[in-house]
Formats: C-alpha cells, sequence, structure tokens
C-alpha cells in the first residue's frame, strides 16, 4: 500500500522498474555467454585430453610389445603398420585406418582387429635395421591426435631388446 508523502507516492516509478530490469538483463546475459565460452572451452579441454590419453596408452603398449618382440624386418614397404611377434609366442600387427583415422591391433591367429585409438589424422612407423639389414633394431612411432581444431603429435622410440649385441 503506498503512503501519500505530502504531493508524491513514496515508491518505484514504471520508469525507475524499466531501468533496472534493462540493468539485469544486461548483466544476466554477460554472464550467461561467459558461462557459455567456459563451458565450450572445459569440453574441447576435455575432449583433446581424451585423444592424447588414449594416444599415449597406445604408444605405450607398442613401445613395450615391441621392445619384448621380434619386429619383422621384411615388413619396410609399409611406415603404416608395424608387425611383430611377441614374447607370448603370438603375432600382432599395429595397423592405421587412415579412412577412418583409427589405430587398430590385429591378432593374426584370431583374426580380429581390437580398436587403439581414434581420432589418429597422422601415423608412422619408421624401423631402423641392423648393420647387416636382417633384423630391425628400433622402431620410431609417431601419431598425431585431433580433437576439433586442437592437434597434438605424440612420439616414441623403442629398441627391441632381442637383437641387441
Amino acid at each position: 500500500m503506498l503512503r501519500k508523502h505530502s504531493r508524491y507516492y513514496v515508491g518505484f516509478t514504471i520508469v525507475e522498474l524499466l531501468l533496472s530490469l534493462a540493468i539485469t538483463a544486461i548483466l544476466l546475459a554477460g554472464m550467461a555467454i561467459a558461462f557459455n565460452a567456459s563451458m565450450t572451452n572445459y569440453q574441447q579441454n576435455e575432449d583433446i585430453f581424451k585423444s592424447v590419453n588414449s594416444a599415449r596408452q597406445a604408444l605405450f603398449r607398442m613401445t613395450t610389445q615391441i621392445r619384448t618382440g621380434f619386429v619383422d624386418p621384411n615388413d619396410v614397404t609399409n611406415q603404416q603398420q608395424c608387425r611383430l611377434l611377441c614374447a607370448d609366442g603370438s603375432e600382432v600387427t599395429y595397423w592405421y585406418d587412415d579412412a577412418n583415422n583409427r589405430l587398430y591391433l590385429r591378432d593374426i591367429a584370431g583374426g580380429t582387429d581390437y580398436l587403439l585409438c581414434e581420432n589418429v589424422t597422422l601415423m608412422s612407423f619408421i624401423k631402423t635395421h641392423t648393420d647387416d639389414g636382417l633384423d630391425v633394431k628400433s622402431v620410431q612411432i609417431s601419431m598425431t591426435v585431433k580433437s576439433g581444431t586442437v592437434e597434438k603429435t605424440l612420439s616414441a622410440a623403442a629398441v627391441v631388446r632381442k637383437v641387441l649385441q
């Protein structure tokens, strides 16, 4: 209930209410834009983190098996795959499917492909041979993963221990 104070009513005028409403709307719109930008940035960071973490796990697995296995020295024509005989006697091939941007592990005996990493835009296995050219002494692996507009390249090298002299 408004009371009369001399000639004027005590309270807010419609102009004052509209002005405060406009200021509040501007502040809330600014906060919403900042919150949306923050959430978008968070999602992009989370996506690239997942891609890089998956690539690191794949690199760790590959280097471990290469170090303890025997890399096929005749597999020199294709830098997008690496075939090896593992310490447990199994044969596997790591191969990159550039059409689908995926890295796979193929179990030769079972003929099954296991997905190791997605979002791979570039992959190479560079094999260094022993002086006599009969064995592979090391393998350099380079993998580029992409998430949105962010690309990260990871590299690893593995020395094949079975052929060390």
